[in-house]
């Protein structure tokens, strides 16, 4: 695997009604999950993270308590999403020392000027109450001009690389433990890690559920030791429904005794991902933590069941940014190093220090 599970989570049979309703007759032993990945820095990531992404105004706040109180330590935010101060005052508020939380938050596209990246951070450090986050990511591999309408920086879009230079100076000050890519596909990975880096890209953080699995980028992100993490892992709210009622899906959570979202959740962290689900009703928080190896089996039922369709990509801003490309194409902009470069990219071996195997 291309990092270093640590510690599991095991759900013990005396958690049988917390899970959901256990089938009758015989049943399988529940086993374990990694609880963190090591990152390339050595710090230990959580592998389920409450997402509060569409969580509005005077109920994000309760969320985070009530998902800090039920044992998550991963919080998974941005600027963009316009509710980091209540987060933050919802962290000191838990009684949860600040050491004890992962914080993640995401550069937004009209900040990627070198310029502005600091001061667009230290908003975010501000509003959340701390003077580090454990992780920031470029939200997306698009660059707004700043204070324009969505007019697109045409050269920091295909270029990131000054980007990333300040994102790895805000590293060095203290401000940023790791940073990553957030909706960035192989292409556009490869070419930012063309360059000479000093840290590599921590993670990439994009759209993986039943209906949209990316087994290809899966694959690359495995091979380069570069850790995914899974938002919508439900699916949209639209297809969440949908996603609960596979029939894989209900045949896992019937013969392990557990919930129909527990299953998915549960596959996302088998694959080797870290999950971002989010929900700012209690009961859904505190369900959506507790998950469980699948029989191999049934893992590879799921699997395949996801993979055996079109995928289906909900999240595509392109249109209405009125990009001239699809930000998720192949080229989108982007000059892509011939696969037998030298250098930084060309494989796992060329990457910058990836996380430890096992």
């Amino acid at each position: 695997m291309y990092v270093s599970y640590i510690g599991v989570r095991t759900v013990a049979r005396s958690a049988k009604l917390r899970l959901g309703t256990p089938c009758h007759g015989a049943r399988r032993n529940l086993s374990s999950l990694p609880t963190h990945y090591a990152l390339p820095s050595g710090d230990k990531i959580p592998s389920v993270a409450l997402g509060v992404w569409q969580a509005d105004k005077g109920e994000v706040g309760e969320a985070v308590k009530t998902a800090l109180k039920a044992g998550y330590r991963h919080i998974d935010g941005a600027w963009a999403y316009r509710n980091e101060e209540e987060v933050g005052q919802a962290l000191r508020e838990s009684g949860v020392p600040r050491d004890q939380v992962w914080l993640t938050s995401k550069l937004w596209n009209t900040f990627h000027a070198p310029e502005d990246v600091e001061p667009a951070l230290d908003e975010s450090l501000q509003k959340l109450g701390t003077d580090y986050l454990d992780l920031y990511l470029i939200h997306w591999p698009i660059a707004f001009k700043k204070g324009s309408n969505n007019v697109l920086d045409e050269e920091l879009t295909a270029n990131p690389y000054p980007t990333w230079q300040k994102l790895e100076e805000m590293v060095e000050k203290g401000k940023v433990r790791n940073i990553g890519v957030s909706n960035f596909n192989i292409p556009r990975l490869r070419n930012l890690t063309a360059n000479p880096l000093k840290y590599k890209p921590a993670v990439n953080q994009v759209e993986l559920n039943f209906w949209n699995p990316q087994p290809e980028l899966l694959k690359w992100a495995k091979d380069n030791n570069l850790l995914l993490e899974a938002y919508s892992p439900l699916g949209s709210n639209k297809q969440v429904k949908e996603t609960l009622q596979v029939p894989e899906v209900q045949a896992i959570a019937k013969e392990l005794g557990i919930t129909p979202a527990q299953a998915v959740i549960s596959w996302h962290v088998q694959r080797g991902t870290i999950v971002l689900p989010k929900s700012v009703t209690p009961s859904r928080v505190v369900e959506n933590f507790h998950v469980v190896k699948l029989p191999e089996d049934l893992f590879n039922k799921l699997e395949k069941a996801a993979t055996s369709h079109p995928p289906q990509r909900v999240v595509n801003p392109s249109k209405n940014w009125g990009l001239p490309f699809d930000v998720f194409d192949d080229d989108g902009g982007v000059v892509v190093p011939e696969e037998d470069d030298t250098g930084e990219r060309a494989g796992a071996h060329g990457w910058r220090s990836g996380a430890p195997s096992v």
